[in-house]
């Protein structure tokens, strides 16, 4: 049968998925899976443990998923131990002797079905292995069985092939052998490149891996050798993918060299910079110069799971960690909060991270190197785990029970794998390694607190010095400096007065209607153009004050050590306890070189003069990266952009701007990892300032101005109470607890990984910002250039310093801008008095005039203030529909839904009269998460009925009961809140009436908060079980699923789809 191959004119391997079009960008695809492991506890090879895997992998058929045609599976695979007397058999059939086991090494590769393509990437194979030592001594092609795939499978079924590997030295140590493999692969890819379809499965002594675009039940069925009664082996690890969608990506199947995984890496981008930027300091006696043929050690188009794959290799191939070791360095537990842990695991894993960022996410890892075989959870315990030992000596492990049959009256042992803990089997030991035990043993080979007490610098340490702070008697609504900065009265009425006096962050009301940055004709902070990403259906929030246990905004700053190498200078860091510093931490830290010599500090000024204007933005910014690298050759530990010279001839750049550019010039430099980089500026003072500061690389902020402007408050009474320090400490522990709250939007548990993650997408920035500031960030839509943001810092400037003079007044007061509250001749909103005024008369008098006002206002605030009043219907070229052809109101509103909006959100006459409305009408309303009434499903007398048709279920349950899903003809899961996504909607205790109460099954006068569904979502495939249940509470209702829009929210959606 004849198979249709595709160009390879698309992104990764084999040009599998789509290049970057349009709102699609094959950088969101996502993934959540089914993985286990069966092995036999003394490492006893048999036949038996791959036939049982297969049992496992096809009963975790559900946890993957298929594309429109069920062949087309989203990938699955196995990997098990050498099957050294099966490799003897088949590669003696091709006339060749095998050595012992271990000193000989194969695995699957996928090369291109063209025979020339496909010989010229085995030439370079040899070519590379000739050079490092090693010989190939023979090809095999493997066996597969194209007929039982599908069209998407078939489209990119590579030629699978395996190379048998051995060393021109008669005794080359098996490390040596391993390390040699791993440049030998690591080259191979990067010189034939992923048009060549050439991608390496496995390359090992001990282990191999088989997998493929399959379905769970495919992968026996494709690959024969798995069927071989020959193929023994003491462990297989296997794995079923769910990806969000299915583009033929045979490569992305799991698992990977060393492990599966189960889960998503929320701070891909994070680490995926900093081991970039890493890599300029690894050095490793064992590869010598060779190291560097590996870089970039990241696969540029691997998925989250395949970076860590990458990572985790390097760490055990390098000879620098033991397996056990490195997923405890990559993936550790919640320790700085856990006053029981022991004081030697709490030293290594400070050691740790002092190293590495955690890999922050909801995970699950399987892994094997051939002697360990394990599993590890992490530090939320979002992903489950449950295992069985047998008095056969054998542990059955995956993502739930059932997946092997299993005589109860054999079964020793059984459990869940717990949070932040690694369930571990050592078959040269023969036995199952106790957490507790193995990472006890870790931390007490070397003197890990030692190091820490010696070498690890902390503020306490620097002597801070904290000296009033002096204010002049400019009152602040005159205050040149605040206004050249932009700040208002509203944001120091409304924002940062609450923060000072409560100590947290003030709740407003859902919703933003203000014009957006890239559409207002007034200047606006760069910040203000970038919109926080949230978790949703593929990974879970977590919901900050419940697990706060496990999150730390905790960070080590300044100088990393080398990553392949364990050494006491490695802890030789800053450490600080948040990443917002007073004035007195600021100046310790830049003369902390008079206590610890070598810990240069370097302040580069971030201001431009006056008199270059708008042509000075652009050159100011290459000064400041150029700078920052001398620096660094220089000897400088610690950067610090500074705005203070911000003056009447000196206009600041943008310090978000200035250090996203000085950031990614340092990774892209290999210098980043050199250095801390913290900000001094008076722009920030807004949580989410900070949060993006840091979200682009920033270490510690100190918010200079925004201390002088509390300082000012209080002298001039308005904050009272307190002294000046106390209600610093106040503001700084709100922007804390605003971190967490974004942090866990994502489901990150710790700053160190926050950190450079970029959780963001930018709404209106040109390309060239972009490239320059933010590299990797979504911007779909282009907008301010440089010169923008120019002229937006300029106007701040002249509206504090008219024509440049000191002596003269601001231009005008700090005033009210109406950003949070409407104000005439203030920023625009969608909604407006004059609007509201006109609905209402139009409503209550059936005023026609009223409702063309209304509606004319209407459309002009979405025109001015909104994307999508941008937006116009082409009619070139069309053609006229004859009216009589054109369905009539009554038919068209049937399709007509209301927004989901619960009772208490709104009152109770409102809610009613949307029901009765589109009842009437025959469309659909929709109940909210609020729960409803049963007595609104009885018809009145009238012929009215409230009753709502489309019944929504969100992880809070308010109101769900058995009756109130029957009585739907659509059941809606909320996934997020639109307006406050990743966080939850939030009633008020006042709100909350008897009655509001009876509906929603709670107690009147208790605030409700419908929190972050992670307590009953955790991934997709919890989706899809929540949809089973819907279906099987009310078989007749459709199934929809509410998801809130951000980038890559279509191909979530896809995922979503598949799950329906």
């Amino acid at each position: 049968m004849a198979v249709e191959r595709k160009s390879s004119q698309g992104y990764g391997w084999a040009g599998a998925m789509p290049a970057k079009q349009g709102l699609y960008d094959p950088a969101n695809e996502r993934d959540a899976c089914g993985v286990g492991f069966i092995i036999n506890i003394k490492g006893v090879p048999s036949h038996s443990i791959l036939r049982d895997s297969e049992d496992l992998l096809c009963n975790m058929t559900h946890r993957g998923a298929t594309g429109a045609d069920e062949r087309d599976g989203d990938g699955a695979g196995v990997m098990s131990a050498m099957p050294h007397k099966f490799m003897a058999k088949a590669f003696g059939e091709l006339g060749c002797k095998l050595p012992p086991a271990g000193q000989y090494a194969t695995g699957n590769l996928f090369l291109h079905p063209d025979k020339p393509t496909r010989q010229a990437s085995i030439a370079t194979v040899e070519q590379i292995a000739g050079a490092l030592g090693l010989r190939i001594a023979a090809w095999r092609p493997v066996p597969t069985n194209s007929e039982i795939l599908g069209p998407i499978g078939r489209s990119r079924e590579p030629v699978v092939m395996q190379p048998l590997v051995v060393a021109l030295e008669e005794q080359l140590a098996e490390q040596d052998f391993q390390r040699r493999l791993f440049i030998l692969r690591k080259r191979a890819m990067h010189e034939t490149g992923p048009d060549s379809w050439f991608y390496v499965c496995s390359l090992a002594a001990r282990n191999i891996v088989y997998k493929g675009l399959l379905t769970p039940a495919q992968v026996p069925e494709y690959f024969s050798d798995l069927r071989d009664s020959d193929f023994e082996t003491h462990f297989a690890l296997v794995h079923s993918r769910f990806s969000t969608n299915t583009f033929p990506s045979w490569e992305r199947a799991q698992p990977f060299n060393w492990c599966a995984h189960n889960g998503e890496i929320n701070t891909l981008r994070g680490n995926k910079n900093w081991m970039r930027s890493r890599e300029g300091l690894l050095q490793s006696a064992a590869f010598g110069s060779a190291l560097q043929s590996a870089f970039p050690i990241i696969d540029e188009h691997s998925s989250d799971s395949g970076a860590f794959d990458n990572v985790l290799e390097l760490l055990v191939v390098s000879g620098a960690m033991t397996m056990p070791e490195a997923v405890m360095v990559m993936v550790p537990e919640a320790w700085q909060n856990n006053p029981q842990m022991p004081a030697e695991k709490r030293a290594f894993y400070e050691w740790a991270s002092c190293i590495m960022e955690p890999w922050d996410g909801p995970a699950l890892f399987t892994f094997s190197d051939g002697r360990y075989c394990g599993a590890s959870l992490d530090r939320n315990g979002l992903r489950p785990c449950r295992y069985y030992v047998t008095d056969d000596d054998r542990m059955i492990c995956a993502s739930e029970v059932g997946t092997v049959k299993v005589d109860p009256k054999t079964v020793l042992q059984k459990g869940r794998l717990m949070p932040g803990r690694m369930l571990l089997v050592d078959t040269h030991a023969g036995t199952i390694v106790d957490d507790e035990e193995l990472k006890l043993q870790y931390s007490r080979q070397r003197p890990f607190q030692q190091w820490i007490d010696r070498q690890q610098i902390k503020l306490e340490h620097l002597q801070v010095s904290e000296k009033p702070i002096v204010v002049d008697s400019t009152p602040v609504s005159r205050d040149r400096r605040l206004r050249a900065f932009g700040y208002s009265a509203e944001q120091l009425n409304l924002i940062i007065g609450p923060m000072v006096q409560n100590g947290k962050e003030p709740l407003g009301s859902m919703g933003n209607d203000t014009v957006l940055a890239c559409l207002d004709p007034a200047p606006r902070l760069p910040y203000e153009y970038f919109r926080e990403l949230f978790a949703q259906v593929t990974n879970p929030p977590i919901d900050p004050i419940r697990e706060k246990i496990v999150m730390t905004l905790a960070c080590h700053v300044g100088p990393e050590g080398n990553l392949l190498e364990v050494s006491e200078q490695q802890v030789h860091r800053l450490s600080l306890e948040s990443p917002v510093l007073t004035d007195g931490e600021l100046a310790a830290i830049c003369s902390m070189n008079d206590k610890h010599a070598g810990w240069a500090t370097h302040t580069i000024d971030i201001t431009f003069d006056l008199a270059e204007g708008i042509g000075g933005y652009a050159p100011a910014l290459d000064r400041v990266c150029q700078e920052a690298e001398r620096a660094i050759g220089d000897g400088a530990k610690v950067l610090v952009l500074s705005d203070r010279a911000a003056g009447p001839q000196r206009v600041a750049v943008s310090a978000l701007l200035a250090a996203g550019a000085a950031h990614h010039h340092l990774v892209a430099a290999k210098l980043r990892a050199k250095v801390a980089l913290i900000v001094e500026t008076g722009e920030a003072r807004e949580t989410h300032h900070f949060c993006v500061l840091v979200g682009y690389g920033v270490d510690a902020v100190c918010p200079y101005m925004v201390y002088e402007a509390i300082a000012k408050l209080h002298h001039e009474n308005v904050l009272s109470g307190q002294t000046v320090l106390e209600l610093i400490a106040q503001f700084r522990h709100a922007v804390d607890d605003g971190f967490r709250k974004v942090m866990s939007k994502m489901g990150i548990s710790t700053l160190q990984s926050y950190k450079g993650a970029q959780i963001f997408e930018a709404l209106g920035v040109a390309d060239e910002v972009i490239a320059k500031c933010f590299v990797g960030t979504a911007s779909r839509v282009a907008g301010t250039t440089l010169a923008g943001f120019a002229a937006d810092a300029l106007a701040r400037h002249d509206a504090a310093y008219a024509n440049g003079s000191a002596d003269c007044e601001p231009a005008a007061a700090i005033n009210d801008e109406g950003e949070y509250n409407w104000r005439k001749g203030g920023a625009k909103h969608v909604n407006t008095p004059s609007a509201v005024a006109n609905m209402q008369d139009a409503v209550r008098r059936e005023n026609q005039a009223a409702w063309a006002a209304y509606t004319a206002e209407a459309e002009a605030s979405v025109r001015d203030c909104t994307l999508r009043g941008l937006l116009e219907i082409s009619g070139d070229g069309a053609q006229a529909v004859p009216l009589e052809e054109v369905e009539p109101w009554t038919s068209i509103v049937k399709r007509f839904c209301t927004g989901a909006m619960s009772y208490g959100s709104i009152s109770k006459e409102a809610h009613t009269a949307l029901a009765v409305a589109m009842n009437r009408l025959g469309g659909k309303s929709n109940s909210g998460e609020g729960g409803e009434d049963p007595e609104r499903s009885e018809v009145q007398a009238d012929g009215s009925c409230a009753r709502s048709a489309i019944k929504q279920v969100a992880s809070g349950r308010f109101g769900v009961t058995s009756s109130y899903l029957a009585d739907a003809d659509e059941l809606q899961i909320k996934m997020a809140q639109g307006a406050k996504a990743g966080e939850g909607g939030e009633l008020l205790g006042t709100k909350v009436s008897r009655d509001i109460a009876k509906t929603r099954h709670t107690t009147p006068g208790v605030t409700l908060v419908s929190p972050p569904p992670h307590h009953d979502i955790y991934s997709i495939e919890d989706l899809k079980q929540l949809i089973f249940d819907l279906k099987s509470a009310n078989a007749s209702a459709r199934v929809s699923v509410k998801l809130v829009s951000e980038v890559g929210v279509g191909v979530v959606a896809a995922g979503v789809v598949k799950a329906l």
